[in-house]
């Protein structure tokens, strides 16, 4: 759409000059000679931009630039003026005029002024347009950005899994067991009426208990005789190992604290750092004892599983040594099935 240009001063040889040159650069000109006629233009015509004179008969052109942005707040002014006089030009910036340009004026300097006070307009009318729709893309972009990083979080999940799976391969696990201690750990969790998010970096934690062992020799992660000392003082770094694999990442800080405690005891003897009690975090604690669960039902090099009621007894007698005795109490209520039914996996006896 054609750009529509009002020059209002009451000295015709000046208008004359303004709208030769501004229809020269293809813009639609209009003119008055005062302050009524224009009033009549901007009522009938649509008005982009206003050269104003501020000196004229009757109104002055301050009254008109008031006029003229109680009509259009987008309507661009430029007041025009012989007189240098600072205090008005300040006043005509505030009241929303968009420069201020003195007599005698270069052509070609008021054509650079239009054209950037045009284009101010233009970016000003455009951006008041995406703020007013902003809302309206906002709840269609969450939409997607919700379902994005949900597509991310099953990446990571599903990328976490695939490398604890090689771990537990490496290490000649039976089945997938960093993946059933990790829904053994949510099944106790949620019946300790945990929720997320502390459910999620619990069950993360679980899955990533071993991580650590990526730093073990292989002479003795699979060492098929008992480790002497030296091996011992070797195998027990590996949660300290897996700390520092994990806090580098910010979605993994939480997990990796619960792996640096995975082998602390309730009773302090524990390691690495023989911490007790409820200094333990809570993802450790509840780990300690299904990975017990896990451990002593699958079959091992040296020995058959045990039964589920080997389990029991085993976990009443380290309640308070060993275990945490308050999530002692919630394990012993669920009942075999739902571990069966957590972990995917049958135990034997009974």
């Amino acid at each position: 759409m054609q750009t529509t240009i009002l020059t209002v001063d009451d000295e015709e040889m000046i208008r004359e000059l303004l709208v030769t040159a501004l229809s020269r650069e293809g813009y639609r000109c209009f003119q008055a000679g005062g302050p009524d006629e224009a009033r009549g233009i901007l009522n009938a015509h649509r008005v982009d931009l206003v050269l104003l004179d501020i000196m004229m008969p009757g109104s002055s052109g301050v009254d008109v630039l008031k006029e003229i942005k109680s009509l259009s707040s987008d309507t661009v002014v430029i007041m025009v003026s012989a007189i240098s006089d600072m205090e008005t030009a300040m006043r005509c910036i505030h009241l929303g005029a968009d420069d201020y340009i003195l007599k005698p004026f270069d052509i070609e300097r008021v054509l650079l002024t239009i054209r950037n006070s045009l284009e101010k307009q233009r970016l000003r009318i455009e951006n008041r347009e995406y703020q007013a729709n902003l809302e309206r893309r906002v709840e269609e972009q969450t939409g997607q950005i919700r379902m994005a990083m949900e597509e991310l979080h099953q990446t990571y999940d599903h990328t976490l899994t695939a490398l604890v799976r090689a771990l537990d391969a490496r290490e000649k696990e039976t089945g997938s067991h960093s993946e059933r201690v990790m829904s053994y750990t949510m099944l106790l969790a949620e019946m300790m009426g945990i929720g997320e998010p502390e459910l999620g970096v619990m069950a993360r934690g679980a899955l990533l208990h071993d991580i650590g062992k990526i730093g073990i020799s292989d002479n003795i992660l699979l060492k098929p005789a008992r480790l002497d000392d030296a091996e011992w003082i070797e195998m027990r770094r590996h949660p300290r190992l897996g700390y520092d694999i994990l806090s580098g990442i910010r979605f993994l800080r939480g997990p990796a604290e619960m792996v640096y405690a995975h082998h602390e005891r309730y009773d302090g003897t524990g390691y690495p750092n023989r911490v007790a009690g409820n200094d333990i975090p809570l993802g450790s604690r509840i780990f300690a004892l299904v990975d017990t669960l896990d451990a002593m039902t699958s079959d091992r090099p040296y020995r058959r599983a045990l039964p589920f009621e080997a389990v029991i007894e085993e976990v009443k007698r380290c309640s308070g040594t060993q275990f945490d005795p308050d999530i002692v109490q919630v394990f012993l209520t669920i009942p075999r099935s739902r571990w069966e039914e957590a972990g995917k996996y049958r135990f034997t006896g009974g």
